[in-house]
């Protein structure tokens, strides 16, 4: 039996106080997502719900790729440079993360739009574009959505990270469109999408204005971001190239469901993809809290309270999942009717999606682990391989396969790449944050067996 030091212990409390705040946010969060997606299936046809997911899912990658990976530096850089006594600069980077957001952005938004048109001017498009163009306006709510919660987070203002955008942006949505309906409006898919975007657009509005009461650094200026990415731009890029991964990982299945099968079916996916990510809220919920602790204690070197927190996150999470999955087992069929008639055909696909993401939360923050600790780029390395074969797997199976094959071979890359970064974890770092860490953690010299 493993007896926890005192210094531990009062860590682990801290941390799992933070994580449960958090998970509450999250649960509210997927409760309310659910309740958006619900009413937009059921308000809209199949193929203008369809066409909603596959704009909502390229507009994610896409503000990913337009964030440059600030929402991920930010959360090493402050506490970097606020352990070595540098506030000045850690304030510095929160304002030029903010400002190359914002730019990048408008620039993707607008290469998007042009890219739409002029391929609507030289081919006839089915489905015509104007979901792209939806989708290009939704971007920076996006983009900017995510980069403003990393930085509050950094700073350690979690509420005010979390709930603009987890809860009432959230709650605003699925309102909107049930005021709508009883209007007898129906949405069309561009217009769910800018619609969206405007109630973001809102939400963000409302939490700048908020944090800066609350003395928050959160406001962009272009001032020092030309030195600020000279200095930093090479690991920002680094970040970029991962959150292009994960978001490619999350949402690509969907698009090329989309491009390969009727959008019915890609809304079939979506919904079975988007209940499968219900197993991940622990996981996800600790993370927010322990990667900027984690980066502070590598670096400080105290590498014992980093894998204490690894641990205790692994194990919180891989309980939660076990349970989610159990219920997507059994009763899965009847979890995916909510959405209406048809939609419980996909019970074999949330089978496989859910699995996956079950080995997922076994091998607990083992990204972060690499990305708060300066393995970024041997992060790229393994999941971008990964990701890229799922993705020549998933072009060859899915018009043979269908769902089924488009998420057996999401399942598969999803274990090979999580196996691929802990093992690496262990072995380079010397943090074990899978849920084995427990093993590691009762071998520190501070935690003594009676």
């Amino acid at each position: 039996m493993l007896i926890i030091p005192a210094d531990l212990s009062s860590l682990l409390r801290t941390g799992m106080t933070r994580s449960l705040s958090s998970l509450l946010i999250k649960v509210a969060t997927a409760g309310l997502t659910y309740i958006a997606y619900v009413v937009l299936s059921r308000t809209m046809s199949g193929l203008e719900y369809g066409t909603f997911a596959i704009g909502l899912s390229l507009a994610t990658v896409l503000a990913v790729l337009a964030g440059l990976g600030q929402q991920t530096a930010i959360l090493r850089l402050w506490p970097e440079e606020i352990a070595a006594g540098h506030p000045d600069r850690a304030a510095a980077a929160i304002r030029s993360g903010a400002s190359l957001t914002i730019l990048a952005s408008l620039a993707t938004a607008i290469l998007l739009i042009v890219t739409a048109a002029i391929g609507a001017a030289v081919t006839p498009i089915t489905d015509g574009v104007l979901h792209l163009y939806a989708c290009a306006v939704l971007i920076l709510p996006l983009a900017l959505a995510e980069y403003q919660s990393s930085a509050l987070r950094a700073q350690g203002s979690l509420w005010t990270a979390l709930v603009p955008r987890d809860l009432l942006w959230r709650t605003a949505l699925p309102l909107a469109v049930l005021l709508l309906a009883g209007y007898g409006i129906a949405l069309t898919g561009p217009q769910a999408l800018l619609l969206a975007a405007g109630v973001l657009l809102v939400a963000l509005a409302g939490q700048s204005l908020l944090a800066r009461r609350q003395g928050r650094q959160l406001v962009p200026a272009l001032r020092g971001v030309q030195a600020f990415w000279r200095q930093r731009g090479q690991l920002s890029r680094w970040f970029l190239y991962g959150a292009v991964i994960d978001a490619v990982a999350l949402n690509a299945d969907t698009l090329l469901v989309g491009l390969q099968l009727p959008p019915d079916a890609a809304a079939t996916y979506f919904n079975a993809s988007r209940t499968a990510g219900l197993m991940t809220l622990f996981t996800y919920a600790a993370t927010l809290v322990i990667a900027p602790l984690l980066s502070g204690y590598f670096r400080a070197g105290d590498r014992r309270k980093a894998q204490a927190i690894t641990t205790v996150s692994a194990w919180s999470g891989f309980a939660f999942s076990l349970g989610a999955f159990a219920v997507f087992a059994l009763f899965g069929d009847r979890v995916l009717a909510i959405f209406g008639p048809g939609y419980a055909d996909g019970w074999g696909v949330l089978l496989l999606l859910s699995f996956g993401l079950l080995f997922d939360a076994g091998t607990g923050s083992s990204r972060t682990t690499m990305m708060m600790t300066g393995h970024e780029r041997a992060y790229v390395a393994i999941a971008g391989v990964a990701t890229g074969l799922g993705l020549l797997a998933q072009v060859a199976i899915i018009p043979a396969y269908g769902l089924l094959g488009a998420a057996a071979a999401n399942m598969m890359v999803r274990i090979a790449t999580q196996l691929a970064i802990g093992l690496y974890c262990v072995a380079r770092i010397g943090i074990d944050p899978t849920i084995f860490g427990v093993l590691r953690l009762a071998r520190q010299p501070s935690a003594v067996r009676p």
